[in-house]
């Protein structure tokens, strides 16, 4: 080894001792005769120092040096003289004396400081992520990942689990987002996909007998990547045998609590963990994650406006459809600049439009005020419990895009109003979710993935005759509004698998041919079983109170999906692209 100690392991029980320190430089300062640095790697900080009348060499190698050269530093620990020790450093009570220094390479002056933590361009970040990863917060960062996958492992295995890898070249298949193609050159024409989970796999696993499985799964999405989604991700990947619903949210919920009390800035606010329905997420926040962080609910106001003059909401009640509202706290005041932005926003789940009610004390003003009369403006405020100084806004439409548009709404005002509870995680279950949802083009999709079981007999019936209500055995993990985790008890009969793939509109040759492993596994004995994807980057960018998933990751693609360390992607080789049979047609670049 070229050092016998890191920068962090000095301390006053090594005084008169000699070590052999490598590291960057940190921060150098001169004083005439005296030349100190700060020698940094991983582990810590230590303070070198080279006096030009005891060691010129040693002295004048100090001075030569710079920010970010990388050093080895023989020399003797001693105690700093009184005055000068550090008290906010771990090594603040001595320093080393050096004897020799040796400059094992010198550095370019970097793009950004690494001594100090300041505000730089995502973009230049990632291009000069090995200078990035130097400073301190990128390497907590990197830390904590460690640290929570590390405990991860230990927990589950602890526990019986098996940490199992699947292939990451399997059969195209995009159920969910687009896949990842990877071009075959023994089978002409012919691709694999890079996976987006390794669901099939997992479920053969049980059906193998290998009972309890984990793995840290290396996931890919070909979909544009935002704050908190990326083209590949981290998760833990997790499947029981012989379990209902019950056993795997217990498993987990002991696994994440445990993670959130050892590793979380601040505490959860409940536990055991409460639960809600999809349904009651839907009718009280209009999103199946809602951010318990703050306290607006959305109210119904159908039936206080029944008999409404006012034609937009009437017509919809008419029509079996409803009005919804909420309030926002203080904002009585609101902009039409401010209304204009939440409309837009509702219009984004399909509103139709917004209507605000500003209330102070007994005055009203609304752009829609004279079509209402007094009692049913008394009963919009009744509703919503708007006090003075408040705004009431409503969205009227079908029951559900009435709740999502103003959900959407509702998820906006918490951070902008600054009304979020910032000193606590609130987590929540999410159960009992639809199984099957409209598209827009009329047929049907699965609300979590094709495998998900029905939640009873009775809903396996109503896909027959009223598959909207048909609920499922999905569970969601939800912290802060934003899904952790989710999964669900998983079809373990072909057919009932096969029903389900019918009312996708997926035929009996279309399911075999897509997912005939799996179908057929489930003729030889397929046990029931249960299980997670659960986030690990989201996860770490929860625990660490950072908005940008990228930060959690060791070399991260910019916003637009693009390498700018590697300059990824690239074009490849004319002669490779031959032997694959493949042909470039040319396309305008989607990056800026």
């Amino acid at each position: 080894m070229l050092r016998t100690h890191t920068c962090g392991e000095a301390s006053a029980s090594l005084a008169g001792k000699e070590v052999t320190l490598c590291g960057w430089v940190h921060r150098r300062r001169d004083h005439g005769q005296l030349t100190f640095i700060d020698l940094r790697d991983r582990y810590g900080l230590t303070q070198v120092v080279a006096h030009e009348k005891e060691n010129a060499a040693a002295h004048a190698a100090l001075g030569d040096a710079r920010n970010e050269w990388v050093l080895r530093v023989r020399g003797t620990v001693r105690a700093r003289p009184e005055g000068t020790k550090n008290p906010r450093l771990a090594t603040g009570e001595v320093e080393v004396v050096a004897t020799e220094v040796t400059v094992l390479n010198a550095s370019k002056t970097p793009p950004f400081y690494v001594n100090e933590e300041t505000e730089v361009d995502e973009n230049l970040r990632w291009k000069y992520r090995y200078v990035d990863l130097r400073r301190e917060r990128s390497k907590d960062l990197m830390r904590l990942r460690h640290e929570v996958v590390a405990y991860i492992r230990r927990h589950l295995i602890e526990r019986g689990f098996w940490e199992i890898e699947t292939p990451t070249l399997i059969r195209s298949d995009p159920t969910g987002a687009r896949d990842f193609i990877v071009p075959s050159r023994y089978y002409p024409g012919r691709f694999w996909a890079l996976p987006q989970s390794p669901q099939q796999y997992k479920q053969i696993l049980m059906v193998g007998g290998l009972d309890k499985y984990f793995q840290i799964a290396h996931c890919y999405r070909d979909e544009d990547p935002r704050a908190d989604r990326v083209y590949e991700h981290t998760q833990l990947d997790l499947e029981m045998s012989f379990v209902d619903r019950e056993d795997v949210m217990a498993t987990l919920e002991g696994l994440y609590t445990e993670i959130f009390r050892m590793f979380a800035r601040k505490p959860l606010a409940k536990t055991p963990v409460p639960r809600m329905t999809y349904e009651e997420a839907i009718r009280r926040f209009g999103i199946d994650r809602p951010d318990l962080r703050f306290a607006i609910e959305l109210v119904d106001l159908t039936d206080a406006l029944r008999s409404t003059g006012f034609n937009a909401f009437r017509s919809v009640i008419d029509s079996g459809g409803a009005v919804r509202g909420l309030v926002v706290p203080g904002k009585a005041d609101a902009t039409r600049k401010d209304i204009d932005g939440w409309q837009a926003l509702a219009k984004t789940k399909g509103a139709k439009g917004l209507v605000s009610f500003a209330f102070a004390g007994t005055e009203v003003r609304s752009p829609v005020a004279k079509f209402f009369t007094p009692g049913e403006i008394a009963a919009i405020r009744a509703a919503t419990k708007a006090g003075d100084g408040d705004l009431a806004l409503a969205v009227a439409d079908t029951y559900h895009t009435a709740s999502v548009s103003l959900g959407v709404v509702r998820e906006r005002l918490g951070p902008e109003l600054g009304l979020a509870d910032t000193a606590k995680h609130y987590a929540l279950w999410i159960t009992d979710f639809p199984l099957v949802e409209r598209t827009p083009e009329g047929g049907w999709t699965f609300s979590h993935n094709p495998f998900c079981a029905p939640l009873t007999e009775q809903d396996i019936a109503l896909l027959d005759t009223d598959p909207e209500k048909a609920k499922s055995k999905q569970y969601d993990f939800v912290i802060d509004g934003k899904e952790i985790f989710g999964g669900s008890v998983r079809i373990y009969q072909r057919a009932v698998q096969e029903r389900v793939f019918a009312q996708l509109g997926v035929s009996k040759e279309d399911a075999a041919t897509r997912f005939g492993a799996l179908l057929d596994a489930l003729e030889y004995g397929a046990p029931p079983s249960g299980g997670v994807g659960a986030g690990v980057d989201r996860l770490c960018m929860t625990l660490a109170g950072t908005e940008n998933i990228r930060e959690v990751q060791s070399f991260p693609k910019t916003q637009t999906g693009y390498d700018p360390l590697l300059d990824a992607p690239a074009a490849v080789d004319a002669k490779l692209l031959d032997e694959l049979g493949l042909r470039v047609v040319a396309q305008p670049e989607k990056r800026a």
